[in-house]
């Protein structure tokens, strides 16, 4: 339990690496960025939009003030300037008015609505007025202190000589309220889209996380071995769709695995069969005193058989083992009418001996992509079953022919057949309809599974069922090769 414990520790993803954090601080992050932007932008704009209005009014003000005050070739005085400053001053609504001759002395100055007297006389000392005597237009604006802050500086001129400035500043609080506010609405949708995107962040990734958890967990629960188990992840995304892949893998695991030991047990029970059967003999030949010269040699002579029967198994393993494991090599065009011949030849002898007939009908030209090794295999295992399987006086049927697109082999017998129930089952591995007969026929259980892999790795399909009246047939298809262009579409 300690280790196991460990182990889960040890898997333990920390939480700064996992997944569910970096979804969620991608999530946050990108919010966070969108909600700067939402803060600055806005608020830049209603800053540009306010200082283009309040420039525009400022400056014409200024430049209406300017050419009032320019009245003629006389040099402005401070009783003029002053009188006509009262007198437009309620239409300005500007916070203060300064109005200064040539050299920058100021002749009024009107501040919230009222005269001061204590700057007159005296130099205006602002940068706005002296770049105004220069024959340039100032306009400064800024936001401080929750209220806008406008000046606007223009000269009086009278053809093309300066004869004073005008010098206009605007205190504005409620534009800069505005703008306040502007700001602060934004900056509370802000704080309000943070914590509910931050709650859904969390929402979202836990979801996710815990249906990716259910893989994980299912996938260390087949690691250990229950191919049996199943997850269930909901929704039509990736996520369950990787979800049904692997349940079907698990489930292919399942019979792969239910298959590997039915395979294991079959080939122990087979194994162990002649094995018991060579130790039994070896025994007896042991604890016999006095054996004569004739049992010893049929003693011999079984064990003899029993080791051909370990050594025919073994031999039908590593083929199957082969089968699953490596790929075709070098498939070349194989002509199969001569392969069928050459395994005639072969069986021929065995065929004579258990008074069965061969009965061969080969179409010339059935050529398909394959290895010659492979094929007579397949026709070997085929055509001796049915010569083991039959009845005295029977006869083996051998067809061989093209169909469309496809090359057909039938090998029927005359035997006493195959049961319905046993058809679906009879290319399982080890598996008989009469066990005691294949054993005494020296079967293995074996040939048609190395018949169906064969055939399956080379692009066929073989099946068998019922010969009418009497007797079983298997029939092989492959892909017929063509000389033009290699296997016929």
């Amino acid at each position: 339990m300690d280790k196991r414990r460990k182990e889960e520790g040890a898997r333990r993803v920390p939480f700064w690496r996992s997944l569910q954090t970096k979804y969620a601080m991608t999530y946050l992050v990108i919010v966070a960025a969108v909600m700067v932007l939402l803060n600055t932008y806005p608020l830049q704009v209603s800053q540009i939009l306010a200082y283009q209005s309040k420039q525009n009014s400022l400056q014409n003000q200024a430049s209406v003030l300017a050419s009032t005050l320019a009245t003629g070739p006389e040099a402005l005085t401070q009783e003029g300037a002053t009188r006509t400053v009262s007198l437009l001053l309620g239409s300005l609504g500007v916070t203060r008015v300064v109005v200064t001759d040539p050299n920058g002395m100021v002749l009024c100055d009107f501040q919230e609505g009222s005269q001061r007297t204590d700057t007159v006389g005296q130099f205006a000392m602002l940068w706005e007025i002296v770049t105004a005597l220069r024959g340039n237009d100032v306009f400064r604006s800024e936001y401080d202190s929750g209220a806008l802050c406008s000046r606007a500086a223009v000269p009086i001129t009278y053809r093309s000589m300066t004869q004073g400035a005008v010098y206009l500043y605007e205190y504005d609080a409620e534009q800069g309220a505005l703008l306040q506010g502007i700001q602060t609405n934004l900056r509370t949708i802000s704080i309000v889209i943070c914590l509910v995107t931050a709650a859904m962040g969390v929402v979202f990734s836990k979801a996710l996380t815990r249906r990716i958890a259910q893989l994980l967990g299912g996938i260390h629960t087949v690691r250990q071995g229950e191919y049996s188990h199943r997850v269930t992840v909901r929704g039509g995304d990736e996520l369950s769709r990787l979800a049904d892949e692997f349940n079907e893998l698990t489930g292919r695991l399942q019979t792969t695995e239910e298959v590997r030991r039915r395979f294991v047990s079959d080939a122990s029970h087979e194994l162990k069969t002649p094995l018991a059967s060579i130790r039994l003999l070896t025994d007896s030949i042991l604890q016999a005193d006095h054996m004569d010269d004739e049992t010893a040699r049929e003693f011999l002579t079984d064990i003899g058989d029993e080791a051909e029967r370990l050594t025919r198994i073994t031999e039908k393993l590593l083929t199957l083992t082969r089968l699953d494991t490596a790929h075709v090599l070098h498939p070349v065009p194989v002509d199969v009418g001569a392969v069928v011949e050459r395994v005639e030849h072969m069986l021929t002898p065995l065929a004579r001996a258990a008074e069965v007939r061969l009965e061969l009908s080969l179409q010339p030209g059935c050529v398909i992509l394959a290895t010659e090794d492979d094929l007579y295999q397949v026709a070997f295992n085929l055509m001796e079953n049915a010569v083991k399987y039959n009845l005295p006086g029977g006869t083996v049927y051998v067809t061989l022919k093209q169909l469309g697109v496809q090359v057909l082999l039938l090998v029927e017998d005359t035997g006493v057949g195959i049961p319905e129930d046993d058809l679906p089952k009879i290319f399982d591995r080890f598996y008989r309809v009469d066990k005691a007969r294949s054993r005494a026929a020296g079967g293995t259980g074996l040939g048609l599974s190395i018949v169906r892999d064969t055939v399956r790795q080379h692009g066929g399909t073989v099946t068998a069922r019922r010969r009418e009246p009497e007797g079983t047939c298997f029939e092989v298809r492959f892909p017929l090769w063509d000389e033009k262009g290699g296997e016929a579409p």
